[in-house]
């Protein structure tokens, strides 16, 4: 897939996506729930001319530039402004047929790191915000100038995975907004290296920043409690014989998305001390991925941000198959 360099982002996968979901069909019902700049929707719209594609963004402003890059393709693109936890939600009372397909790209666009403005990346001195929708109440400022410092803690260690040093780096966070509110992306990086020992700070792989940021973009945009209702949600609304693709790119997403997938591909949910099957359960999917498919070096060289990238799918086993 040719990059169009008028866009920020570069989708990932997109042959490994359109192999495993067969989007190819006739009149096919193909919902993006993270439509973004709209990378994968000009994709599949332009290969194959009788899809139908749904795409939903909580960011208005990268909703606009989607709904101008598709805007050639008419009346087979339809677009929704919101969360997909309130769209799937919300399907059944939407004038729309059941979906083939459902994609989730969980990743963030680098539109948010590179012209948001909103303080997604820890390299452009940015106000502190990562909010994907600005009407949002909480934002990154918020958390930082006003949280308590355990629930700070608590939020850089389970959702940036910074056991090590996340409560040294809250009570330093406590301590430099005492003197002065944290307003942007550089003076929360300053405060964060100076709760890393200079052995860590200078000799480690990543961005002593990087799980920070991570954290608070997971809590501001409650990324994880909004995947888990969303993945119920969608799949109730998936037509029979569907499939269903998710790109995560940390193992915190794809930890929810391997167990849900996990979870629908079990013929029994009795407690494990049951001596007999009470539940008379039944799979109901297929596990098209048995592992999740990663990008190949070609990809990686050509899209670095593809590197972490890991897609599971499955296919939502028809009436028949259960039965």
């Amino acid at each position: 897939m040719e990059h169009d360099v008028r866009y920020s982002h570069k989708p990932v996968m997109v042959q490994s996506i359109d192999s495993l979901m067969e989007p190819g069909n006739e009149s096919c019902v193909f919902v993006d729930a993270t439509l973004g700049e709209g990378g994968y929707a000009h994709y599949f719209l332009e290969k194959y001319p009788q899809i139908t594609y749904i795409g939903v963004d909580a960011d208005f402003s990268i909703l606009e530039k989607a709904r101008q890059r598709l805007e050639s393709f008419g009346g087979r693109v339809r677009l929704y402004n919101q969360w997909f936890t309130d769209f799937f939600s919300r399907y059944p009372h939407l004038d729309l047929p059941s979906p083939d397909c459902v994609l989730f790209d969980l990743g963030i666009s680098r539109y948010h790191y590179e012209k948001s403005g909103r303080g997604f990346a820890f390299s452009v001195d940015e106000r502190l915000d990562m909010r994907l929708n600005p009407d949002q109440k909480i934002s990154a400022y918020d958390i930082i100038n006003t949280f308590p410092e355990d629930k700070i803690a608590d939020i850089l260690i389970q959702y940036g995975e910074e056991k090590r040093f996340g409560r040294r780096i809250a009570w330093k966070i406590v301590q430099a907004r005492e003197e002065k509110p944290i307003n942007s992306t550089f003076e929360l990086v300053k405060v964060i290296n100076s709760a890393m020992p200079p052995s860590d700070r200078y000799k480690k792989r990543i961005h002593p920043a990087t799980r920070c940021f991570q954290a608070l973009r997971i809590a501001v945009n409650n990324e994880l409690n909004n995947l888990e209702t969303s993945l119920e949600y969608a799949f109730a609304v998936l037509k029979p014989d569907g499939r269903m693709g998710v790109v995560s790119y940390h193992s915190l997403e794809d930890r929810i998305v391997k167990r849900f997938f996990r979870e629908k591909n079990k013929t029994c949910t009795c407690p494990e001390n049951w001596p007999i099957c009470q539940c008379k359960g039944q799979r109901e999917v297929n596990l098209l991925t048995r592992k999740p498919v990663m990008a190949d070096e070609g990809e990686i060289s050509a899209n670095p941000s593809s590197r972490s990238a890991r897609l599971r799918v499955v296919r939502k086993l028809a009436k028949e198959e259960i039965e």
